[in-house]
């Protein structure tokens, strides 16, 4: 199922704005019922700054309000969010996420080796010097960095994620048949060779041979001479 495209930010607005229970709210938020349980009370991590779904498209009034007349009622999304579009400077990642950083590269050293740390960094919005720290532990905070999927943390999205793995693969799967093919070759050379080796050996036998065979004196021939023959 689609999800707003700030979820918790709607979540938010949702519950503010609206009677619709928390489970309604977090199922169309993607979010766990205890997160909007947080947003409602004010305790959670950060105070989030309310995302009306009317404007952007994603619901319309009459879906919240068959929602409102109806608590089992699950909202259905009327416009899937614009997918953002990445550009070619660093990725922004808000002030309150940042510290998870280190925690989602973790995650992929762990789960995902095949990443390179230019993919890693592309996909958490963090340096190789970082990187690099957290792979060899001696990041200043490797005491307190605990592996977590960047998609639940809100560090990147599962298309990105899935889209770098992919890569990753092929371009292993690339490699690997390349050294496959240079190996066939090596193979095919040392074949090559030993094959001359052999023939240039049959053939020097098989010049010593002639070379003996047309040293050998015939009858007649052997030089020694019959005293008695006249």
């Amino acid at each position: 199922m689609a999800q707003p495209l700030m979820p918790h930010a709607t979540a938010s607005w949702l519950v503010d704005s609206t009677s619709l229970t928390f489970q309604q709210i977090a199922e169309f938020c993607g979010l766990h019922i205890l997160e909007v349980q947080a947003i409602a009370d004010d305790t959670a991590a950060t105070k989030l700054t309310g995302r009306d779904p009317l404007r952007s498209g994603e619901l319309t009034m009459d879906e919240i309000e068959r929602g409102q007349d109806d608590p089992t009622y699950r909202l259905r999304m009327h416009r899937e969010p614009d997918k953002a579009i990445r550009t070619k400077g660093p990725r922004y990642t808000p002030v309150s996420k940042r510290q998870d950083k280190p925690d989602g590269v973790a995650w992929l050293i762990r789960n995902h080796p095949e990443l390179s740390d230019g993919q890693i960094g592309k996909l958490i919005g963090t340096t190789r010097t970082t990187i690099q720290a957290i792979r060899d532990r001696s990041h200043w905070n490797i005491a307190n960095i605990q592996p977590k999927d960047p998609v639940t943390l809100g560090l990147t999205s599962q298309r990105e994620l899935d889209a770098a793995v992919a890569k990753a693969a092929k371009a292993a799967g690339t490699d690997l048949v390349a050294n496959d093919t240079g190996f066939a070759r090596d193979r095919e050379a040392l074949i090559e060779e030993l094959r001359a080796e052999r023939e240039a050996a049959a053939r020097e036998v098989e010049a010593a041979h002639s070379a003996e065979g047309a040293g050998e004196e015939g009858p007649g021939q052997s030089g020694f001479v019959d005293p008695f023959r006249s």
